[in-house]
């Protein structure tokens, strides 16, 4: 009775009985997460309801699932996701220390002169913070409580403001050390380099289409952009020469750490002299700058360059090859560290001057460190359990001939390779409507990847597909009415900042994303020329 059952679902589908468990499987699935329960636990759950079923059917051998024991242990074994703890937690110390919230003061004092420059420089730093964090809801939250409020009292465009925010801090999930491509990479088995490498142009076209947009927008419509008044770019105070050479001092000290880790990376016969000239230089540059400038030059100055420096020497060294990105993110952490502690001297050198802009109190105290652990250990937790439990979920898909079903289907649909990206860009940006960039990477590219390989995808186009990818992350993590970015940015806005707005502002900047995502599908190029300039990866394009 039963086999006729099976033979006659067979016979209507024409699909085999293991195949229609394993889209029967994932259709239950995907209704389960839509329902708001635990992802991880819908994939435990479902894999462990379909493989009793699949054994009392016949539809798999049980033995199969002896390969979990190793799967999970290769799985945990990969160092390059030592990488996420490392990089999450070097973003949250950023954050607590105060460092993040200088950092975007600076580059607004710097930027408020023009119409849309406070919109600008909030692109600008939420950029830097996307390339220091890694995380969405960080980065998005941290720019909400620091920023918003401003622009509001300045007058700004209440759709403008939260445009602006949404779509730079959703940068982190494309921007390296970005948690999305160390997983992406593990997941699609290219090389971490490549893909860091790779998405550095991309991401830096996105944030010149915003700045642009933000710029252009206040330049046609002034009263969305206000000027920041006079008064509020004037910081009381002017430090001495004396105290402007040794912060320029430690600024180029700071530069030469960087280009002599270049000479020793590439070898540089004269890689100290070089050092030495180019951090004089620096020297030189920047107390001239803060010599003719009063407390305003001095304190953008060291809000900027410090944490940049951080930044460019952090990815420096992973493109370089001096370390791998687990280690860069460990120096990556000792240098936000140390910046702390720079960063709490140099105001105690400001407030002797006649500072006040300057608060006095020590941020970076045991609880903010204790907070700052906390998120990265939920993260981190987060993305092993999902890692876990996905791994059980893909076993038993491809274990019920469900892989080798979606692969044909997808490398079938005609057109080729871009017949094939046109439907998975589809589908990841439904999917990215309504679920999270972790789940969504352990759901459809383990799916993805074995039609890319039977299609002929080489590393370098699976780079270049993860491109479009992140791209596509960032456009449905902003989509109204259910973008994730917009629930993280309305979490922290003021009353006066309605939703409407919040979701109205997005609207602009899903076409700039829509457009960039054009341009990378049919210029590949850019990809792979980024490849090669940040990462020295030759490409044969």
């Amino acid at each position: 009775m039963i086999a006729t059952a099976f033979l006659a679902i067979e016979t209507f589908l024409g699909l085999d009985w293991g195949v229609f468990l394993a889209l029967l499987m994932f259709a239950i699935f995907m209704g389960l997460i839509l329902t708001g329960y635990n992802v991880a636990f819908s994939f435990a759950s479902i894999a462990l309801i379909f493989s009793f079923i699949g054994d009392v059917t016949g539809a798999f051998r049980v033995e199969s699932l002896n390969v979990l024991p190793g799967l999970w242990f290769g799985a945990i074994s990969d160092a390059t996701l030592l990488a996420v703890p490392l990089f999450v937690l070097m973003g949250a110390i950023l954050e607590r220390s105060g460092l993040a919230e200088r950092l975007l003061n600076a580059i607004g004092l710097l930027m408020g002169p023009l119409r849309g420059g406070v919109a600008a420089a909030v692109v600008i730093v939420g950029t830097l913070l996307a390339a220091a964090t890694g995380v969405v809801a960080a980065t998005v939250i941290v720019m909400g409580l620091l920023s918003l409020p401003a622009m509001v009292r300045l007058g700004y465009d209440h759709k403008l403001a939260t445009g602006a925010i949404t779509a730079s801090g959703t940068l982190a999930q494309l921007l390296p050390p970005s948690i999305v491509l160390i997983l992406l990479a593990n997941q699609l088995g290219v090389g971490i380099l490549g893909l860091f490498a790779g998405a550095l142009l991309p991401g830096l076209l996105l944030s010149g289409l915003y700045v642009a947009y933000v710029l252009g927008a206040s330049a046609i419509n002034p009263e969305r952009g206000p000027v920041m008044p006079p008064e509020e770019r004037q910081l009381a105070g002017n430090p001495s020469l004396g105290t402007k050479a040794v912060l320029a001092a430690i600024l180029g000290f700071m530069v030469w750490l960087v280009l002599i880790l270049r000479g020793a990376s590439e070898d540089v016969t004269n890689a100290g002299s070089f050092a030495i000239t180019w951090s004089l230089v620096a020297f030189v540059v920047l107390f001239g700058l803060m010599a003719i400038t009063k407390m305003l030059g001095t304190e953008v100055i060291v809000s900027i360059v410090p944490t940049v420096v951080l930044i460019v020497g952090v990815l420096f060294s992973i493109f370089s090859g001096i370390a791998t990105p687990s280690e860069s993110g460990a120096v990556g952490v000792l240098g936000a560290l140390i910046l702390t502690v720079l960063n709490r001297q140099v105001d105690k050198r400001l407030l002797a001057e006649g500072a006040t802009h300057i608060e006095p109190e020590w941020k970076l105290t045991p609880s903010a460190l204790k907070a700052a652990g906390v998120s990265t250990a939920n993260i981190t937790i987060l993305v092993m359990t999902l890692l876990f439990c996905s791994t059980f979920f893909r076993t038993m898909f491809r274990e019920l001939g469900g892989a080798d079903q979606v692969s044909d289907w997808l490398t079938s649909v005609g057109g080729g390779k871009w017949g094939f990206v046109v439907i998975a860009m589809i589908a990841v940006f439904l999917l990215g409507i309504n679920l999270e960039f972790l789940e969504i990477t352990f759901i459809v590219v383990p799916i993805f990847v074995p039609a890319m390989d039977l299609l002929g995808f080489t590393e370098a186009e699976k780079i270049w597909f993860a491109m479009l990818m992140a791209v596509n992350l960032n456009m449905a993590f902003i989509s109204p009415p259910v973008g994730f970015s917009l629930f993280y940015l309305q979490s922290v806005a003021p009353p006066e900042v309605k939703t409407a707005d919040i979701h109205k502002g997005a609207i602009p900047f899903m076409v700039l994303q829509g457009i960039a995502l054009v341009i990378l599908a049919l210029v590949d190029d850019i990809t792979f020329w980024s490849m090669k300039f940040f990462g020295g990866i030759e490409v044969e394009s």
